[in-house]
């Protein structure tokens, strides 16, 4: 797994469905070690409650559960997001149902007992899943996620406040991803009075704006200004 597919894991929710409380212990110990969270359930029901609120970033799940399947479990998360990756695990390589799972667009499909190797490789491909959809998302040190096209900061998948300042500073960075952006250009952009456009300004919308997407997300550069720092970039 590359840097980039590792920082992503790192900073992720996952969602682990298992009804086997002894299975589901152990398991929930190695995912812990990869992901930022784990969600744990052991029926689809209550998961998918969860799910609408908790918005996880990745789904494991077992096929085979109590009441509702992780077919049927699936089948009702596509409805809502058609995009998160979804890995389903089954004691059974019964043709039915892995031609019903090739339907719900899955990361993979993984038969038990586990292999933490073949598992492991289907997190790197759902990092890559995610990297090749994140385009119009950011991911900072702290683990906050940015809403390019809807202009909201998220932490936990929970909304971020944040002042016009700060959205419009953060929106400068954006615009010039991978580029130092000059002290000047910066107070140009971000004041329309060059009256209020003082560097005791600029540093306290830099300190808040910091507080919010980690302090090491924006560098400076002595004597030419900053830039913006993330785990993942805009493709």
């Amino acid at each position: 797994m590359n840097k980039e597919e590792q920082e992503i894991l790192n900073a992720l929710s996952i969602m682990y469905i298992e009804d086997d409380n002894s299975i589901r212990s152990s398991v929930t110990k190695t995912l812990s070690l990869i992901f930022k969270d784990v969600l744990t359930f052991e029926n689809a029901e209550d998961a998918f409650i969860q799910f609408k609120s908790e918005k996880p970033d990745i789904i494991l799940s077992d096929i085979n559960l109590p009441n509702m399947s992780g077919i049927e479990f699936s089948k009702l998360v596509r409805n809502v997001d058609y995009n998160i990756p979804i890995i389903l695990l089954t004691a059974y390589t019964n043709k039915e149902i892995l031609l019903e799972a090739t339907k719900l667009k899955l990361i993979s499909y993984v038969v038990k007992p586990v292999v933490f190797d073949e598992l492991y490789e289907s997190f790197k491909l759902a990092a890559k899943d995610i990297i090749r959809t994140s385009n119009n998302h950011l991911i900072f040190s702290n683990h906050t996620k940015y809403d390019v096209q809807a202009k909201l900061l998220y932490l936990n998948n929970k909304e971020v406040n944040m002042t016009s300042s700060e959205n419009r500073l953060l929106e400068i960075f954006i615009k010039n991803l991978n580029k130092t952006v000059s002290i000047n250009d910066i107070k140009d952009q971000l004041w329309d009075d060059s009256y209020d456009a003082t560097d005791s300004a600029l540093k306290s919308v830099l300190n808040k704006l910091r507080s919010k997407i980690g302090k090491n997300s924006i560098k400076n550069v002595s004597g030419m200004g900053y830039y913006l720092v993330t785990s993942s970039s805009l493709h």
